[in-house]
C-alpha cells in the first residue's frame, strides 16, 4: 500500500472504506486510548524540529493552523496536540450510540475530499484559503496544494518534488 500511496495511484476511498470494515464493532474509546499510547511511544520523539517551527512561527504571525490529513481523527488529534495544532480536518469513522465504529466511514479527507472539508471548514471559520499556506510531502496532496496561496513541498516525493520546482512552490527539507 505505501508504495502505491507514494505513487499516487492507491484508491484511498476502497482502502478507508475496508479498514473502517475491520474496524466494525471495535470501542471509539480504546482506539482513542490506543491512539494516544501510539503517539506517545512512537511519533512524539519523530517530529521534525523544523515542524515545530513552522508551526510557532505560523502562531506567531497570527495564523489559524489547521492540520488536514488524511489520517484519522484517532491518529492525527494526537499529533496535533503534540505539536500544539488546535484544529483537525481528518478522515472519520462512524460511531454508533453506544460507541462502537459501525463499519462505515463518515468523512474521507484525502485528495479532492480535503479540498472540500478544507473549502467548508474555511468558509465556517472566516479564513481564506487564497492566503492560507498547505505543507505537504505527497504528490497525493496535489489538490490541497493547488487550491491554496502559498504551497510548500516539505519531503516532497519524486513527482512532487519535480511539480513543486515547475510551479515555482518553495521545497524544504526537514531533518528529523
Amino acid at each position: 500500500w505505501s508504495t502505491l500511496y507514494k505513487l499516487a495511484v492507491l484508491d484511498m476511498e476502497t482502502v478507508f472504506t475496508k479498514l473502517c470494515l475491520d474496524l466494525r464493532g471495535d470501542s471509539e474509546h480504546e482506539m482513542i486510548a490506543k491512539c494516544d499510547v501510539w503517539y506517545r511511544a512512537h511519533v512524539a520523539t519523530e517530529v521534525a524540529p523544523a515542524a515545530r517551527v513552522a508551526v510557532e512561527h505560523h502562531r506567531q504571525a497570527g495564523h489559524v493552523i489547521v492540520l488536514a490529513t488524511g489520517s484519522t481523527c484517532y491518529a492525527a488529534r494526537p499529533v496535533a496536540t503534540g505539536v500544539g495544532i488546535e484544529h483537525v480536518l481528518s478522515s472519520e469513522l462512524e460511531v454508533d450510540e453506544g460507541g462502537a465504529f459501525t463499519g462505515k466511514p463518515s468523512a474521507l479527507c484525502f485528495g479532492q475530499h480535503k479540498v472540500t472539508l478544507a473549502e467548508a471548514w474555511a468558509k465556517k471559520h472566516g479564513v481564506d484559503l487564497a492566503r492560507s499556506y498547505f505543507y505537504s510531502d505527497s504528490y497525493n496532496d496535489l489538490p490541497m496544494l493547488s487550491r491554496v496561496g502559498t504551497a510548500i513541498a516539505v519531503n516532497p516525493d519524486t513527482r512532487l518534488l519535480r511539480h513543486a520546482r515547475r510551479n515555482g512552490w518553495a521545497v524544504q527539507q526537514w531533518k528529523r
